[in-house]
């Protein structure tokens, strides 16, 4: 049996643990959020997990560059990778951070085998709307004017913003806001293409396997009647064939006459 690389083994055995730490990152991002009078205790903690799940997928990004066979082309090949790393630390703003790993996490979702595009545009989906929902509610909610007060209302907002149906009933009036905004909208276009394409994809497939097997019964049925055909020929063939009265069998003389005598 062939053994694996070694980065590819890295990749595989670091999934579930990845997968726990974005779990942990949507909670720790989330709590301050939902409950901003929370004790400051909390808020440290909280915040104190955000940077460790982003440095767990750096040092993630880390290892892999240095179990690649060829590290220039992996640094060419994963340069978002390296732009998620490094954007927290240029300017080290709660949403860069959520930014980064989202693309973290996103990017090495990718790489799982066992996902399946349905599975991942989901999750995309969802974690999308989540994040997108509490970064414009942190944005937008002590904004002067602003009308996204709530969870509620954030929520609303961005199911409305990614389907790109824009009811206008509440908008975010902030830069950042609109910012956060602007990245729903190509998010929601980007999916939505993704999942007309999966449609589409799954109905030429549906299409293909049932005219092949339309065809595959077609040309059972002409075999068949090719079979019955050379069939009936065949018998046809042996009753022109067969003589039209059997001879009758020879006469046995039986005891009797044997012994009789002749005159």
């Amino acid at each position: 049996m062939k053994e694996q690389p070694a980065q590819l083994r890295w990749e595989r055995r670091t999934q579930v643990p990845l997968f726990v730490c974005a779990v942990a990152f949507a909670v720790a991002y989330a709590v301050p959020i939902i409950a901003p009078d929370a004790d400051p205790v909390v808020q440290e903690a909280c915040l104190l997990v955000e940077w460790l799940v982003w440095g767990a997928f750096a040092l993630d990004y880390l290892v892999r560059l240095g179990l690649s066979a060829d590290r220039r082309r992996f640094v060419r090949t994963h340069w978002l990778d390296l732009g998620a790393v490094l954007l927290p630390m240029i300017q080290p703003l709660r949403l860069l951070r959520l930014v980064a790993t989202l693309l973290l996490v996103g990017r090495r979702a990718r790489m799982a085998p066992q996902i399946k595009l349905t599975t991942y545009v989901t999750g995309a989906v969802v974690g999308l709307l989540m994040f997108g929902s509490l970064a414009v509610l942190s944005v937008e909610r002590g904004a002067p004017g602003g009308n996204i007060r709530n969870l509620g209302d954030a929520v609303w907002w961005s199911f409305t913003t990614m389907t790109t149906v824009g009811y206008g009933d509440h908008a975010p009036t902030t830069g950042l806001g609109r910012m956060i905004a602007v990245g729903l909208m190509l998010s929601g276009i980007a999916l939505l293409g993704v999942v007309t394409a999966n449609i589409a994809a799954w109905f030429i497939a549906r299409f293909e396997r049932d005219d092949r097997e339309e065809r595959l019964q077609t040309a059972a049925i002409e075999a068949l009647t090719d079979e019955v055909r050379a069939l009936r020929a065949e018998v046809a063939r042996l009753s022109g064939n067969a003589p039209s009265a059997l001879p009758a069998p020879p006469t046995v003389p039986g005891p009797a006459a044997a012994s009789s005598p002749r005159s």
